[in-house]
C-alpha cells in the first residue's frame, strides 16, 4: 500500500468516526469541562461577573454534614442495590437458560420490569408502599402483623427505594448473563459430566470465570444506575423523610433547580465523576487480572 493510499484510508476512517465523536464531544466532554470550570467560580451578584475561588467551593462541600449525609445514603444503596441486582440476575439467567417449561413467559415475566418507565414503576410501588390501603401492608394485616410506614419511616425508607431499584434493574442484568450462558460452548459441560464433575463445581470452576467479561460489563453499569437515581425519588419521596432517602444525583438536582445554586450543584457533580472516575479504574485494576477474555 503507497503511502497516498495509506493517508487516504486513515482519512476514510476519521471522517468516518467525526460525527461519533462530535455527538460525544458536544454532549458528553464539553458539559463536563464546563462543569469543571463552573465549580471553580461565585456566581457574580447584581450584574458582577463570576469571581474565581479555586477549590473553596469543595471546602464548603466538605464541611456540609448535609452532603455527608447523602452520599453516606448512596453509599449505603449502592452496597444494596449492586451485589443484589447483580446477583439476582445471575441466578434468573441460570434458570431460564435450562430446560424450563414455558421458558419464553418466564423471560418475559423477568425483563418486564425493565421495559416500565421508571416513573410508571414507581406509582405501581407507591401503591405497593401505601400506609393504609397498600399491598405490603395489606398482607402484613392478613397475618395479624402491624403495618409500616415504608416511606416514611427515615429508618426503614432508604431499603424500601433498594428493594424497587433491585426489582426494576436485575431483569436488565439478566439478559446479559444469559447471552453470555448461551455463548459457553456446549461441549465443556459435556467434558465435565464425562470426568463426573458436580453441578456446583462445574459453575464455579467454568462457568463463573468465563462470566468474568460479563460481570465486568454488568458491575460497571450497576456502578452507574446507583448515582444517577432522580426518578422514583421525586415521585416516592422526595428525598425524605428527613433526608433519609436522599441520594448524590438528586440532591444535584435540588440545588440546580429547587435552590439554583449551579455552583454547588456543579461541584457535587465534579465529585461524583472522580469518585466513579477512581471506582472504576480499581474495579478494572483488580478484576482485569481475574478475567477470562474467550
Amino acid at each position: 500500500m503507497t503511502l497516498t493510499a495509506h493517508r487516504k484510508l486513515q482519512l476514510y476512517g476519521a471522517l468516518l468516526l467525526l460525527p461519533a465523536a462530535l455527538l460525544l464531544g458536544l454532549f458528553a466532554y464539553l458539559p463536563t469541562i464546563t462543569t469543571v470550570i463552573q465549580s471553580l467560580y461565585l456566581p457574580g451578584f447584581r450584574g458582577a461577573p463570576p469571581a474565581f475561588v479555586g477549590l473553596e467551593n469543595y471546602r464548603f462541600l466538605f464541611e456540609d454534614p448535609k452532603f455527608w449525609q447523602v452520599a453516606r445514603n448512596n453509599l449505603l444503596y449502592a452496597l444494596g442495590t449492586i451485589p443484589l441486582s447483580m446477583a439476582l440476575a445471575l441466578c434468573m439467567a441460570l434458570l431460564v437458560n435450562g430446560k424450563l417449561p414455558g421458558r419464553g413467559l418466564v423471560r418475559m415475566a423477568y425483563f418486564t420490569p425493565t421495559i416500565l418507565p421508571m416513573i410508571a414503576a414507581a406509582n405501581i410501588w407507591m401503591f405497593f408502599y401505601a400506609p393504609q390501603i397498600g399491598l405490603f401492608n395489606t398482607l402484613l394485616g392478613a397475618l395479624g402483623l402491624g403495618g409500616v410506614n415504608w416511606l416514611g419511616d427515615p429508618d426503614v425508607a432508604l431499603y424500601s427505594i433498594i428493594v424497587m431499584s433491585v426489582w426494576k434493574e436485575a431483569g436488565f442484568f439478566m439478559i446479559f448473563y444469559l447471552a453470555a450462558l448461551q455463548g459457553i460452548a456446549p461441549e465443556l459441560k459435556e467434558a465435565a459430566d464425562l470426568e463426573g464433575t458436580s453441578r456446583a463445581r462445574f459453575f464455579w470452576r467454568v462457568t463463573f470465570p468465563l462470566l468474568m467479561p460479563t460481570t465486568l460489563f454488568v458491575l460497571i453499569n450497576a456502578l452507574i444506575n446507583a448515582v444517577r437515581v432522580v426518578d422514583h425519588l421525586f415521585i416516592l419521596t422526595k428525598g425524605g423523610p428527613n433526608n433519609a432517602t436522599n441520594l448524590l444525583l438528586y440532591y444535584v438536582y435540588e440545588n440546580a433547580f429547587a435552590f439554583f445554586d449551579r455552583t454547588t450543584a456543579a461541584t457535587i457533580t465534579v465529585v461524583i465523576l472522580l469518585v466513579l472516575a477512581v471506582v472504576a479504574t480499581l474495579k478494572f485494576t483488580l478484576l482485569d487480572r481475574r478475567t477470562h477474555y474467550q
